[in-house]
């Protein structure tokens, strides 16, 4: 009998030996699963955070890309026929398209990188973005649509070809057949022969408009 209870006595210890340790492993794994939630949580927190941060700098970033076309600048015309900017125009380099007020652009945001304007003519349309650095590096943007005759175009481009800061490409949803911008200022002129392109070269070429005198108009973009 002695041997039978000292058996029982030791199959309870034993049993209750194993409870302890599974008391011991769920309190382990209770640790385990709220220290990985606790991990898990401050992870979506910070992913969470930093999301929103990209969103709002991307919003920022579309809100500055935008910010002249929300401007209440307008055109005002001067007396010898020159359009004028009436409000400061932003020089933030951005790298996402800009929706300018004004087409041709004549300033406002812009890629970091320039359109090469030193005589460069283009024959097919090039970028706003990259053209509005050109201008505020002094040069002159001489553009064209499909209704400027062919003599007109290839008359300006043999000028621009000669002419440092100084860049040509065609515009087609410009309002007149030919237009030329500098850094704030614009004009139409009626043909090649205008001697208002001359004056307007004279004018604004690394003119006292410059944001940037002096600056590159090559080793940019081509």
């Amino acid at each position: 009998m002695a041997a039978k209870n000292t058996s029982s006595a030791a199959r309870k210890a034993r049993i209750e030996e194993m409870r302890r340790a599974e008391r011991s492993r769920e309190r382990r794994n209770r640790i385990l699963v709220i220290g990985a939630s606790v991990v898990i949580v401050a992870g979506l927190v910070v992913g969470g955070t930093v999301l929103i941060r990209s969103q709002a700098d991307d919003k920022n970033d579309s809100s500055s890309t935008a910010s002249d076309a929300k401007g209440k600048g307008k055109f005002t015309t001067d007396a010898d026929g020159v359009k004028t900017w009436s409000t400061k125009l932003t020089q933030n380099h951005v790298t996402k398209s800009v929706t300018y007020p004004m087409t041709p652009p004549v300033g406002g945001d812009h890629n970091p990188v320039w359109q090469n304007c030193n005589g460069d003519v283009y024959d097919k349309a090039i970028k706003n973005e990259n053209a509005v650095h050109s201008l505020e590096h002094g040069a002159v943007w001489v553009t064209y649509n499909d209704k400027a005759s062919e003599a007109d175009v290839k008359a300006l481009a043999a000028k621009v070809k000669k002419t440092p800061y100084t860049l040509m490409s065609p515009v087609e949803d410009q309002k007149d057949p030919i237009m030329l911008s500098a850094w704030g200022h614009q004009r139409t002129v009626t043909s090649a022969t205008d001697p208002n392109v001359d004056k307007f070269f004279q004018k604004f070429v690394q003119g006292q408009q410059t944001p940037e005198p002096g600056a590159a108009c090559t080793n940019g973009i081509s």
